[in-house]
């Protein structure tokens, strides 16, 4: 490594670069860079500052859940919610809207009803009290 790339490599860091974007820029490995960085104490997490949030058309994302604003990493998915613990109580108040892929439509092989099963392409029964039934010989049918 040259003194030009040590610079550089101290300089890019400065800035907050990361070991993959250094190690690109000045064609050297990965690993090169980190034990650089590890030696010369420039070691850790790159500084947030060139990757600062950005703003999502005009503003920032208010939290679908509970509208406190939502911190983008660019380059990254869009981000929705705050938090997970709003995440998840935002879509237990929105079944409606959840996209269910994986609904299936049998038939009940005791009480032979149609019914629908989510995530389960086994299913026979619509019910454990047919499954029971139709199993064990019980039920009020016989």
């Amino acid at each position: 490594m040259t003194e030009g790339q040590k610079t550089s490599i101290t300089d890019m860091r400065g800035q907050g670069y990361g070991y993959v974007r250094i190690a690109r820029t000045l064609g050297l490995s990965e690993n090169t860079v980190k034990s650089f960085c590890r030696r010369k104490g420039l070691a850790g997490r790159a500084d947030p500052e060139p990757y600062a949030a950005v703003p999502i058309m005009g503003g920032k994302r208010p939290c679908l859940c509970c509208g406190t604003e939502v911190v983008q990493t660019p380059g990254r998915k869009e981000k929705k919610f705050c938090s997970d613990k709003c995440r998840n109580k935002w879509w237990n108040s929105h079944l409606d809207r959840v996209n269910h892929k994986a609904v299936y439509e049998f038939i009940c092989q005791h009480c032979k009803k149609p019914f629908t099963a989510y995530g389960n392409a086994g299913r026979k029964y619509c019910s454990h009290a047919c499954y029971v039934a139709d199993r064990f010989g019980g039920g009020a049918d016989e």
